[in-house]
């Protein structure tokens, strides 16, 4: 098995492994990696379902997701799939996966199946890296602030999202969930300071008004979005990429028009963050 870093800022490349046969030491050392980079790019798999549910396994308990179309017999399994006739793909702007419940998701496991000729890559992006490289100024106004998540805007049932999406996205009546994190993390796991907002499901900075609250979440997001704290992760069929929730941002490109790009995403539980 072979580990290498994919960029300074975020993930790491998993080569010359079979996940259906790894040993307990060589898991030990991929969970190492995972929580160091805060992603992994697994090439070259090939999983039934049920071997995809099994490395889940070792992780946490799987989290069902409540608006993903299941694959049919695999609950725990949800289907991330444009068709060639359809235009809004599944995570087409920067967000983290889950920041709006209670209790994130500690990783989301992602297996590609089909993939188009070209373009359908995803981009990734550090959160420790991109907080080390805030100023020493920021990084006090920040310090203690906390934010509101939620998901009522992108799936409940006045967002438009799941007609946008053809009906891959449902079960819009179940959205409404929020919840209140630090803006400053520090990781549950390795302890190191990471940013905890993103474009896709932060609402606000709790106690701070709108219009600086606004200005605030604004110059988070652009010094995130510079390519320094970003890798672009290029897809084969039976590649694995799994994330930190915690730890990252994601952004799949929608640059495939009249191609299909077919995966299977199993969510992992998390712990409640602090």
């Amino acid at each position: 098995m072979q580990i290498s870093k994919a960029s300074d800022a975020v993930g790491a490349i998993v080569e010359d492994v079979d996940l259906k046969t790894i040993s307990d030491d060589q898991f030990a050392e991929i969970r190492s990696a995972f929580f160091d980079s805060g992603a992994l790019f697994i090439k070259n798999q090939n999983l039934a379902p049920e071997d995809h549910i099994a490395f889940a396994e070792r992780w946490s308990d799987i989290d069902i997701n409540r608006f993903f179309t299941p694959v049919e017999g695999y609950p725990q399994i949800a289907q991330v799939l444009k068709e060639p006739d359809q235009e809004v793909n599944i995570g087409g702007v920067w967000h983290t996966d889950h920041s709006y419940d209670q209790v994130p998701a500690m990783s989301s496991i992602l297996y590609a199946l089909e993939i188009p000729p070209t373009g359908g890559d995803t981009l990734f992006a550090g959160m420790a890296a991109a907080y080390d490289g805030l100023s020493d100024e920021m990084k006090a106004r920040i310090d203690g602030l906390k934010a509101r998540h939620g998901n009522a805007h992108v799936f409940g049932q006045q967002s438009g999202y799941s007609e946008q999406t053809g009906g891959r996205v449902g079960n819009q009546q179940s959205a409404g969930q929020e919840a209140i994190h630090p803006v400053v993390l520090a990781h549950p796991e390795t302890g190191a300071k990471g940013l905890y907002v993103n474009p896709g499901f932060t609402l606000n900075i709790v106690d701070m008004a709108e219009e600086e609250s606004t200005t605030l979440l604004k110059q988070l997001y652009e010094h995130i979005m510079q390519p320094q704290f970003h890798f672009r992760f290029q897809w084969r069929e039976g590649d694995i990429a799994m994330w930190d929730n915690r730890s990252t941002w994601h952004y799949a490109l929608n640059d495939y028009q009249g191609h299909r790009r077919y995966m299977h995403r199993i969510t992992v539980q998390g712990v409640a963050l602090h």
